[in-house]
Order: structure tokens, then C-alpha cells, then sequence
């Protein structure tokens, strides 16, 4: 694991925007009221830093693809998805 690479990961705009997208559609999904930015920036970390997320980031930069944050052969969306519901954070008590 390289704190580099995940930091490049998180930077990535097409990255970004896929785990945007991913957060929208589980809040949509789950009917909650949250805003997708309140919980964006924590997920965009946990998703960035996960193991599987990081080694296929790091060997796509490692061989020049250029766009290694939108390209779904990298980091899937099932990737994403796995991650985002994984570190969903768990509904307030009242």
C-alpha cells in the first residue's frame, strides 16, 4: 500500500465522480435523507484506501494508463459499490 497512490486516487476526478455517482444512487436506494457531500469526502478515503481499489489504481498508474480513475477495467463498479456499502455510515439512533 502507498499513501502516494491512494492520495493520487482520491485526487482523481474521474474518480471522484464515481464514487459520487455510487454514494447518490445507495442514498437514493436507501431513502435517506443525507446529502451525498456530507458522507463524500470520508467515503472517497475508504474506498481510495481499500486493498483491491489501491493495487488496481497503483498498477494502472504503474503502466500508463491515463485515466486509471474512470476506466471500469481498473476499479469496477462492483468495486465501488462494495466499498461505499461496506463503509456506509449506520443510521442514527433516535
Amino acid at each position: 500500500m502507498s499513501y502516494s497512490t491512494i492520495t493520487t486516487c482520491v485526487g482523481d476526478f474521474a474518480f471522484q465522480s464515481r464514487v459520487t455517482a455510487c454514494v447518490a444512487q445507495e442514498q437514493i436506494a436507501r431513502d435517506e435523507p443525507a446529502i451525498p457531500s456530507t458522507i463524500l469526502p470520508p467515503m472517497l478515503w475508504a474506498v481510495a484506501s481499500a486493498s483491491d481499489v489501491e493495487d488496481a489504481y497503483a498498477y494502472a498508474l504503474n503502466t500508463g494508463n491515463p485515466n486509471p480513475g474512470g476506466d471500469e477495467t481498473v476499479i469496477t463498479d462492483g468495486m465501488i459499490l462494495a466499498h461505499v456499502q461496506a463503509n456506509w455510515p449506520a443510521a442514527p439512533t433516535p
